[in-house]
């Protein structure tokens, strides 16, 4: 089970869609996350790119909270296609975001 909400998710997608203009906006958002919130971001990602399968969710969450050595927006943003990462984590896990993006996209 996920830490963190699909609308939370959608926020760090949206946001890193467009981080050459929302870059420090993500880090507060990031850093503004409890540690298992935090850690299940990670998660998400690393199943995403193919580190973990969909499964395998709760060892994906207790590696990113025991392995953690630096600051997970740091980790993150140093991720290449991390809103892709996040999607296709979903995606793997069954969790649709679409309705969380479209309502932030409508501003909600």
């Amino acid at each position: 089970m996920l830490e963190i909400s699909s609308y939370k998710i959608a926020q760090v997608i949206l946001m890193a869609r467009e981080l050459g203009r929302a870059e420090g906006e993500l880090r507060a958002f990031i850093d503004r996350l409890t540690e298992e919130e935090q850690a299940s971001l990670v998660a998400v990602m690393w199943i995403g790119r193919g580190s973990f399968g969909a499964d395998e969710l709760e060892e994906a969450k207790t590696t990113a909270m025991n392995e953690a050595t630096t600051p997970t927006a740091d980790y993150l943003l140093g991720s290449p296609h991390l809103s892709d990462h996040l999607e296709n984590g979903l995606d793997e896990l069954g969790i649709s975001v679409i309705d969380d993006e479209d309502d932030l996209v409508r501003g909600g």
